[in-house]
């Protein structure tokens, strides 16, 4: 079974050592009329922002749009995918992790490394419930490329050959080195007590809901990925199944019990639309606020990248801090374009966490924020090695 932890690292290879996750009623965890005062007061304010007239909320509407269709609906179809093969095949991937000792970081790693952010997700869930050591976490942030690998793959399988093995063994390396010498982050404790996960039960009609509008927005997602222009499935508009979805994932959120990670005994389909949901609002708010930032204060990526060229893979390792797998993109699309160089790119790549850092930060912060830090000085070295000893690689 799975609970929430806010901190715990427990030793690789100690399966056991979590105690036994206590179940909790969800109406404990909720407020007025069943949703959350807090999320639900910052869920309207989105929707305000998004009915707004003008530039603002056509603005507003369209990087919901994206961030439907680029993040939530992969994040959603990788999480269905792991959950589902949980409940089919009768496994728990945390216990088993748990259980894998030597091999946990190497697995933490694949898992990350595997295209989308669910496999890095998962280990963040093993790590909350105790499953998994602070080496774990550190590989598979390390190894993911996030939703950017959906893109590099589509469009330059050739640097995806690359970039994904090379993340793999570098995620490999750091998780062992940080098992090796800094278990658990600085200041903290190896374990601690911490509070149960609520059960959801059932799936409810926002679940199906969520579900249902997520597969139109899965298939615009990859048209896209293939750069093919796609704006309406079975005669709706991208832009209106996926603003209901948003909706409908806010609505989630409003109401969800939990923090960022479900119970073990949820359903798949609760699970995924519920962590799916956290995610997204997350991901809605890095997009508005880049964009934002963008429209409306004069802040341009893409003539960052236009300074001096030693400069550029320390620039894209920057960018890969940026929580989410919106900026992330952006790089990708600039390699792709031909505008900066391999070596900005695998920095970036290893340097980045994808979605998955996202329930870190609300699960516990410090690890959150050591686990990016650890991994900035293998980006550095792969990247600069890159720079000084293949600057010209994949090219155009």
């Amino acid at each position: 079974m799975t609970d929430l932890r806010p901190r715990l690292a427990t030793p690789a290879g100690t399966p056991d050592a979590a105690p036994a996750p206590r179940h909790e009623s969800t109406k404990a965890a909720q407020g007025w009329f069943g949703f959350r005062p807090r999320r639900l007061g910052m869920a309207l304010l989105l929707l305000l922002a998004a009915a707004m007239p003008g530039e603002f909320g056509a603005l507003t509407r369209a990087l919901m749009t994206d961030a439907f269709v680029q993040v939530s609906a992969f994040v959603a179809a990788t999480l269905l995918l792991f959950y589902g093969a949980e409940r089919v095949f009768g496994f728990d991937i945390g216990r088993s992790l748990s259980r894998a000792r030597g091999f946990q970081v190497p697995l933490a790693a694949l898992l990350g490394a595997t295209p989308g952010c669910g496999g890095a997700v998962v280990v963040v869930a093993a790590y909350s419930s105790g499953n998994v050591g602070f080496g774990a976490v550190v590989a598979t942030l390390t190894a993911t490329m996030g939703d950017a690998a959906f893109l590099l793959i589509a469009t330059r399988p050739d640097a995806a050959m690359i970039v994904l093995p090379v993340s793999f063994g570098v995620g490999i390396v750091s998780g062992w080195l940080t098992d090796l010498l800094a278990p658990s982050p600085p200041g903290r404790a190896a374990t601690g007590a911490c509070p149960a996960v609520p059960m959801i039960g059932a799936p409810g009609l926002r679940h199906i809901a969520y579900l249902v509008m997520l597969a139109p927005g899965l298939v615009v997602g990859g048209a896209q990925l293939a750069q093919i222009e796609l704006n309406q499935v079975a005669g709706i508009p991208t832009t209106w199944f996926a603003l209901a979805g948003t909706a409908i994932g806010l609505w989630i959120w409003a109401r969800s019990p939990v923090m960022a990670m479900t119970h073990s005994n949820d359903g798949p389909l609760v699970r995924m639309a519920e962590e799916t949901a956290f995610i997204s609002i997350w991901v809605i708010g890095a997009y508005l606020a880049y964009d934002y930032a963008a429209a409306y204060a004069g802040l341009d990526l893409e003539a960052l990248f236009s300074t001096v060229a030693p400069l550029l893979p320390l620039i894209a390792i920057l960018v890969g801090f940026v929580p989410g797998c919106g900026p992330q993109v952006l790089v990708t699309t600039l390699f792709v374009n031909g505008l900066i160089p391999f070596s900005a790119l695998i920095g970036n790549a290893i340097s980045n966490d994808g979605d998955a850092l996202f329930p870190a930060l609300a699960i516990d912060p410090a690890v959150a924020f050591w686990a990016t830090i650890y991994s900035a000085l293998p980006a550095l070295l792969v990247a600069y090695g890159f720079y000084f000893l293949a600057p010209d690689l994949l090219m155009p």
